[in-house]
């Protein structure tokens, strides 16, 4: 099956979701489905439901129960899975550890560069048969990127419209020098799973954004990471984030005026 024309139109919209935001009660006539892929099974299923009259997909990138650790999900079969329904945009939801002082526990961000310090993950669809460059130098969808600021003012939550996210293996957290290197780079925020969900998304030509919840100071502000830590605010960001998806959700224009549906042109060689 192609990446460039899914034989199905089941839905537009997807959100990927992490740690704790997965919630089916928050669309209507929700149901699971199955994809099977050419990469091996998603994380591990997809939920359909509608909002207003969108129907909206959700996969929970660890699991339903949260037994997939970061380096182990299988990026390539869920945005395989995304693209074979239809998915044009992709909304990411994630945790992550703040690099700089303004950005405070609480804070959304909305990153528009990543620093990949992965070591081991499949990152690309086009591995034979065809010679492919993606274009990442503007790896994030601008006009979703802007659909999330448009909700946040609304809301009134505290968010930053723009930041680099250091995508680093996991499951361990940094160590202080690899901190203190992140910021030195210039990097905002440190996550797991970025990357290459949004290479992927690029490549299949889906519009992507992330939706990055600071849970903590990164260990350059001489604080240990706790798990326990990173938990307990979450836990206050899970309501906001679910208001967040969906008023982003009545946000997104109806037509895609970005240039992500046209990545792939100019790119194969």
């Amino acid at each position: 099956m192609s990446l460039i024309d899914p034989p199905n139109d089941i839905a537009r919209v997807a959100i990927i979701g992490g740690t704790g935001v997965y919630d089916p009660k928050i669309f209507r006539d929700s149901k699971e489905i199955k994809i099977y892929t050419p990469y091996g099974s998603t994380s591990p299923f997809l939920s359909i439901g509608f909002h207003g009259d969108r129907k909206i997909a959700f996969l929970p990138r660890h699991g339903k129960d949260h037994s997939i650790p970061p380096h182990k999900i299988n990026y390539r079969a869920n945005i395989y899975a995304l693209k074979q329904i239809g998915v044009q945009r992709i909304i990411s939801i994630s945790s992550v550890g703040s690099l700089r002082e303004d950005y405070k526990p609480g804070d959304f961000v909305f990153p528009n560069q990543f620093i990949d310090r992965t070591k081991s993950r499949a990152d690309t669809f086009f591995e034979g048969g065809q010679v492919v460059h993606v274009s990442t130098a503007d790896p994030v969808c601008p006009q979703m990127r802007k659909s999330y600021e448009l909700s946040a003012n609304k809301l009134g939550i505290g968010a930053h419209p723009q930041g680099t996210y250091v995508c680093i293996e996991g499951p361990r957290f940094s160590t202080r020098a690899e901190s203190k290197l992140f910021r030195l780079w210039g990097a905002d925020v440190v996550g797991m799973t970025m990357y290459p969900e949004v290479v992927l998304a690029r490549e299949a030509q889906i519009c992507y954004a992330s939706i990055s919840m600071v849970t903590d100071y990164d260990v350059w502000a001489d604080k240990p990471v706790s798990a326990a830590e990173v938990s307990e605010t979450l836990k206050k960001n899970i309501e906001s984030a679910r208001r967040m998806i969906l008023s982003t959700i009545d946000n997104l224009p109806a037509e895609r005026t970005c240039a992500c549906s046209k990545a792939l042109s100019g790119a194969v060689l």
